[in-house]
């Protein structure tokens, strides 16, 4: 059956479009800010969105391989769900973020404990399929 594994696939996409969000949130912040390509620094609303979606680019490379190495070596509904968890927790993030950098930190501790979940279950996962285990 493909549901299950259509479940973190698409967490993925999800996590994907937010991302595009981000992206979206800066080339609108160059906009109005007047902070023209190559430059990244420039007035502090700018800076913000910058942040949230090089943030992002970061934390996904984290996430997404151990969403997926638990997903498919382990379960993949409980890996859609600390996706999901995850994606929650990186906009809640950068709501906080792009409204002021302070604000930022409950949405990161809500991201960063689903890599750690993910991370660790994945880790299992992967060391209970060792032919020495």
């Amino acid at each position: 059956m493909h549901m299950p594994q259509s479940l973190p696939a698409l967490v993925t996409l999800a996590i994907v479009l937010w991302y595009m969000v981000t992206v979206w949130k800066v080339g609108r912040a160059r906009v109005r800010y007047k902070v023209y390509a190559p430059a990244t620094t420039g007035d502090a609303g700018f800076e913000r969105a910058f942040r949230v979606q090089m943030n992002e680019i970061e934390s996904m490379v984290a996430f997404l391989p151990s969403m997926w190495i638990y997903a498919t070596m382990g379960n993949p509904r409980i890996a859609a769900i600390l996706g999901a968890t995850y994606l929650v927790g990186r906009i809640v993030y950068a709501l906080g973020y792009w409204a002021e950098a302070r604000r930022r930190a409950a949405g990161y501790y809500i991201a960063t404990l689903a890599l750690a979940l993910s991370w660790v279950l994945a880790l299992a996962a992967v060391i209970g399929r060792l032919p020495f285990a």
